[in-house]
């Protein structure tokens, strides 16, 4: 019990500095510069794994998470608009997207001449934390219903 109370009191004490980075998101403002933060340790990360950078994105991915659930509406509709849509909502550029192909591969996507794949919808729906739905064209989701 000693030792519990020892670590909060250390956390109160670090607590103001920490919680300018780390703690429950309210505004756009602090929205925006967490997401800036996460491409930053993410683009970190892949040049170089590191386990507190590692615990620190899956964090941040949470709390910038609770506010997309309370704050922006899932996007609906058809793939495509849904992709261009959360572009341009966290600032991305096709080549910010290399979990889905080479700058080629997500011009063609975006442009309609190819389809999403099972890996790069999967690839989005962690990299945006929304539902796989979001990716898949209506029919294909309504394709079960009609099937007699």
């Amino acid at each position: 019990m000693i030792a519990l109370e020892q670590e909060i009191n250390e956390t109160i004490k670090i607590w103001p500095k920490i919680s300018k980075t780390i703690s429950t998101i309210h505004t756009q403002v602090h929205y925006k510069r967490a997401i800036r933060l996460l491409d930053s340790l993410i683009d970190s990360v892949c040049e170089k794994p590191d386990p507190v950078k590692e615990s620190l994105i899956d964090t941040l991915g949470t709390l910038i998470k609770d506010y997309e659930d309370r704050n922006i509406p899932e996007p609906k509709g058809d793939p495509i608009g849904s992709l261009k849509f959360l572009m341009d909502e966290h600032g991305l550029k096709q080549s910010h997207l290399k979990e889905i192909g080479s700058q080629g591969i997500v011009s063609e996507i975006l442009n309609g001449k190819r389809k999403l794949n099972v890996r790069q919808i999967k690839a989005l729906s962690q990299r945006f934390h929304v539902s796989p739905v979001v990716f898949i064209e209506e029919d294909k989701l309504n394709y079960e219903d009609h099937k007699e």
